[in-house]
């Protein structure tokens, strides 16, 4: 007799191709409103599929697990990050977690090399002075910004992205250092021309750009708070691609409000897509919505994985890309 195709339930709307082969593959049901799903909701699928797909907006907690159907086994994360799941709870209550890692690295790479070069030269306050129809012309004093070439370039964070970040600073000209759990081998170092500082508190103290690229874990919750923020230079530029929860958001809007920082590059927020209205104020800092992997080819190799991860479980066997208790 034929196996019953599984079942997966798919949160928000993915590229085309990829639900295509997602329904050649599985009994699929997509969120054709392409809208946030509720609890509710979320609750009602997972106490129906196999397989739940879901992206970083949909905050898969404990209590969400708790209303899970006995079939569900296996969370197959559309993104890298997973902080939005109770990884812990789903793995005591037998559910596998999946991601797909790897992908993004060089897309949001560019996305901070973009920040990185637009802030310090002004980009903002130019495009908005354009636009407003205010602009009278060139003067040899408008909008003079700072020049990249031979400024510190801090990046915390070396994993994939933060090297990619590092690999195309060089090409810049700007001095790279890096503090990250571990330091890289010594070939690396030399390829990247990264320094490492044991010290993040040092670092920051020393570095005129700083680009974050660590991910959101307890550790990493408001690792620059407002003391650390007080340790760079008044005239620091600040560009974060990676999680917007690493930055006590409230402070770095208090010292940009108060000319304590240059400036700021951001595409996430701490509180998701709310952002702080006094941070939309101000000249100085670009904002982003969140589009640092927001390439056609990274978020269809991104669902290429998910469909790997749920074919190979359905397959019976271990997702590749399973998230185990040593990465939480």
């Amino acid at each position: 007799m034929p196996t019953k195709p599984v079942s997966v339930f798919v949160t928000r709307r993915l590229p085309e191709p990829v639900e295509a082969r997602m329904q050649e593959l599985f009994d699929v049901t997509l969120n054709t409103q392409d809208k946030p799903l509720s609890n509710e909701e979320l609750a009602r699928a997972m106490q129906t599929a196999d397989v739940l797909v879901p992206t970083i907006t949909d905050r898969i907690d404990s209590r969400l697990l708790a209303q899970a159907g006995p079939q569900l086994r296996l969370i197959a994360n559309y993104g890298a990050g997973f902080d939005h799941i109770d990884v812990a709870t789903a793995l005591q209550r037998g559910i596998a977690v999946s991601n797909t890692p790897g992908v993004l690295s060089e897309d949001t790479a560019d996305m901070a090399m973009a920040l990185i070069l637009s802030v310090p030269r002004r980009m903002p306050e130019g495009v908005h002075l354009l636009q407003s129809g205010n602009w009278e012309g060139w003067s040899p004093t408008a909008l003079m910004g700072h020049r990249i070439a031979g400024k510190r370039l801090g990046i915390l964070g070396m994993g994939n992205i933060g090297q990619a970040v590092a690999r195309r600073a060089k090409v810049f000209g700007l001095d790279i250092h890096y503090h990250a759990r571990r330091q890289l081998a010594p070939a690396l170092e030399q390829e990247l021309g990264a320094h490492w500082w044991e010290s993040l508190d040092q670092m920051l103290a020393r570095i005129d750009i700083l680009s974050i690229n660590v991910p959101h874990t307890p550790s990493t919750f408001h690792i620059m708070n407002a003391r650390r923020l007080k340790l760079m230079k008044p005239t620091a530029y600040i560009v974060n691609t990676a999680r917007g929860e690493v930055i006590d958001e409230n402070a770095l809007t208090r010292m940009l409000r108060a000319g304590e920082l240059g400036g700021a590059g951001l595409d996430v927020y701490e509180q998701g897509h709310d952002v702080n209205p006094r941070l939309m104020q101000l000249p100085n800092v670009m904002l982003l919505p969140h589009m640092g992997s927001a390439t056609i080819e990274g978020r269809i190799e991104m669902g290429e994985k998910v469909i790997i991860n749920i074919k190979t479980f359905a397959d019976g066997h271990r997702p590749p890309d399973q998230v185990v208790p040593s990465m939480l």
